[in-house]
């Protein structure tokens, strides 16, 4: 029996790719959006945000440290 790769787009990227769209706007005071997150949300709701944020940037550092192993190979 034969396994089916799917090329689906999971709950968490469509997620992901509606904060980046709504993060793209640059008439938005992302300060502004963080006082209210913090105030009109349950902690829970905040706290998860930071899960998020936190994962993106542990995320973002690894893939730049990659590129960067890389890109000093191809220098030597």
């Amino acid at each position: 029996m034969r396994r089916i790769i799917s090329n689906r787009v999971t709950k968490e990227e469509r997620v992901a790719i509606q904060l980046g769209k709504l993060l793209t706007d640059f008439h938005l005071d992302l300060e502004s959006i963080g006082y209210y997150m913090a105030k009109a949300n349950p902690t829970l709701v905040y706290r998860r945000f930071i899960e998020v944020a936190e994962s993106a940037q542990h995320q973002k550092e690894a893939v730049d440290y990659i590129e960067m192993e890389q890109y000093n190979e191809r220098l030597f």
